[in-house]
């Protein structure tokens, strides 16, 4: 798997289980002559969690929530990935990771997978959605211990 990838996004939750993701991507990157690795995390509008039905301006929570993001994923990354190559965005999380490595040449997105029972639940809904829509490799890393129930 030598000189095979280029860039390498990670795409994360930013649970504990974030860092077996990074450190999977790490060895991958280091395999291929150290890639470039870049992390991002997803935040969802509030106005889709709530439908828009809450008649007041969140913008100030959306700010808080972003920098606590951030903050996160300083945690996440360490040294391992510059913070010019931390990322948090807005956005439905599949579409913004698409969007990502689309325009960033990305040439393998890692993401974590809880490994659910049957073919709907097999990776979860992010994961599933980033495979099926992605234009280059994708790689699930297995999370959580095993028999661990976890929402996704």
């Amino acid at each position: 798997m030598s000189n095979e990838y280029r860039h390498i996004l990670v795409a994360v939750d930013l649970t504990k289980d974030s860092h077996k993701v990074l450190e999977r991507a790490a060895q991958i990157a280091e395999r291929n002559q150290n890639a470039k690795l870049s992390i991002m995390h997803t935040l969802e509008p509030l106005g889709f969690a709530y439908g828009g039905d809450i008649p007041m301006d969140l913008t100030s929570i959306q700010d808080q929530l972003d920098e606590h993001a951030k903050q996160r994923l300083a945690e996440i990354a360490d040294d391992r990935v510059p913070r010019e190559n931390q990322h948090v965005l807005v956005g439905m999380p599949d579409t913004e990771i698409h969007r990502f490595a689309e325009e960033n040449d990305v040439d393998l997105i890692v993401v974590g997978s809880h490994g659910r029972h049957g073919f709907a639940l097999l990776l979860g809904s992010t994961s599933t959605g980033v495979l099926h829509g992605a234009q280059c490799d994708v790689l699930a890393v297995r999370v959580g211990k095993k028999g661990e129930k976890s929402a996704e």
